[in-house]
């Protein structure tokens, strides 16, 4: 019997964890047997993500940059990377902008309801008031400071520090590529040793990916805000996720244009992933399942995903910065105020910048809200009115953040000629199939 895939896998861990937690959120009892006995296997599943996190990214960059050969490779990849990153997140802002100014959700938000909101959600508006804050009254240089790292491994010990990390690794990598390749030789093969053992890890943590996601959305279910929340911000949650559908649709467009892949070739291949990033809300703990999507499945070269991937879920995203902008023009019309066009357009801006300092963890996202709610000049206390239902839509500007993340790979790869045919796991600079190889398939 074929075994099922593992995206249907995790899709029916899915299911059977709502349906499990709607039939004990009737028993008295029910709500509490699931905190306390089913929602610890979900924190378990995803801190063994987050657990191989950092090795991945120092295992992997170090290999991709070290494999590069030369530091001009390195320039013209990382030039291309950085490039569409940039160009799809404003893309992703200025679709946030234009379908919250055509729908107009905040319209439909009564007084009472916001009053409500903002008692109910007060406490933690401040909290991340008070964090993003600290980040407004840094220096213009702050973020270039941080870049750098006073202790490696102080820095690999928080996965909010990932940036930190990818610097060492690049910079690592770098010069393994400037010292003989005889004296670099045993650090490589140490370094691909160290590689294949992560992504095997990654391998057995997978297997207990539908157990992980039950429990993931069985607490969500119980934990979550009552259903009249959910009603009265209704609108503004079906814009954030059609503009979020019509992202992935700009993925998928690009992925044809750029490889000529069929749509369904780059939807099937990154499905796993992106029910992962939805179950856990983390692009960095879905990384390792992105990259064994990106490389094995849609065939594009280590040296691309072991560069671009790691990256990519640090300061690519898009649907986080389209979030953004639908949140800030929802909040500015629920308070009734009318935003001009050169407020928009600097929402596009900050947005887009805030997206780059953004943390690839669950939340992370409301945090930089609040500066670009600053910028545009909107309350900050507006942001008890989206409270109750970032959670779900977090879960889902992270499926669209993965998703950016892999359809930009696939265009680097092809760019730069490092994309082959899928399932293939060892790469020469070009991929030449063997005429032997050949001949057997033929028979085949």
């Amino acid at each position: 019997m074929k075994k099922l895939a593992l995206h249907w896998q995790i899709l029916i861990g899915m299911a059977a964890g709502v349906v499990f937690a709607l039939i004990l959120t009737n028993f008295e009892w029910g709500a509490g047997f699931v905190s306390d006995w089913i929602k610890p296997f979900g924190t378990i599943f995803i801190n063994a993500l987050k657990l191989i996190a950092v090795p991945l990214i120092l295992g992997s960059l170090i290999k991709g940059i070290s494999d590069l050969k030369d530091i001009s490779q390195l320039s013209k990849m990382g030039t291309r990377t950085i490039g569409i990153y940039v160009v799809t997140t404003i893309i992703a802002v200025t679709i946030g902008l234009l379908v919250v100014n055509l729908i107009k959700p905040g319209n439909a938000i009564t007084q009472e309801t916001q009053q409500d909101l903002i008692a109910s959600y007060e406490g933690d508006a401040s909290g991340v008031k008070a964090n993003a804050d600290k980040q407004r009254e840094a220096g213009p240089l702050q973020a270039l400071e941080d870049l750098v790292p006073e202790n490696i491994f102080a820095a690999a010990g928080d996965n909010a520090n990932m940036l930190q990390v990818i610097f060492f690794a690049i910079f690592f990598g770098i010069g393994l590529i400037l010292i003989p390749e005889k004296t670099a030789k045993p650090v490589k093969d140490f370094f691909d040793g160290f590689n294949e053992v992560i992504l095997k890890m990654i391998d057995l943590i997978m297997l207990t990916a539908p157990y992980g996601v039950f429990a993931l959305l069985a607490a969500l279910v119980v934990e979550s805000p009552s259903t009249d929340l959910f009603t009265a911000l209704a609108m503004y949650g079906g814009t954030v996720l059609l503009g979020l559908a019509l992202m992935i649709g700009i993925y998928v467009l690009l992925v044809w244009i750029f490889t000529k892949n069929k749509p369904s070739f780059f939807i099937n291949g990154i499905a796993p992933a992106q029910l992962l990033a939805f179950s856990t809300s983390s692009s960095a703990a879905t990384l390792p399942v992105t990259m064994e999507r990106v490389e094995e499945h849609m065939g594009v070269s280590r040296e691309v995903t072991s560069f671009v991937l790691p990256i990519g879920a640090t300061i690519n995203m898009d649907g986080t910065s389209l979030y953004q902008a639908v949140a800030a023009v929802f909040i500015a019309q629920a308070f009734g105020m009318d935003l001009s066009i050169a407020a928009q357009l600097g929402i596009i801006a900050t947005a887009t910048l805030a997206s780059i300092g953004s943390a690839a963890v669950p939340g992370a996202g409301m945090v930089m809200l609040v500066i670009v709610l600053a910028q545009a000049g909107i309350p900050e206390a507006g942001l008890a009115l989206i409270f109750a239902v970032d959670r779900p839509l977090d879960m889902c500007r992270t499926m669209v953040n993965v998703t950016g993340d892999a359809a930009v790979s696939l265009m680097v790869g092809k760019s730069v000629g490092k994309m082959g045919p899928p399932n293939v796991k060892e790469w020469d600079d070009e991929y030449h199939p063997e005429p032997e190889t050949i001949k057997e398939e033929e028979k085949a």
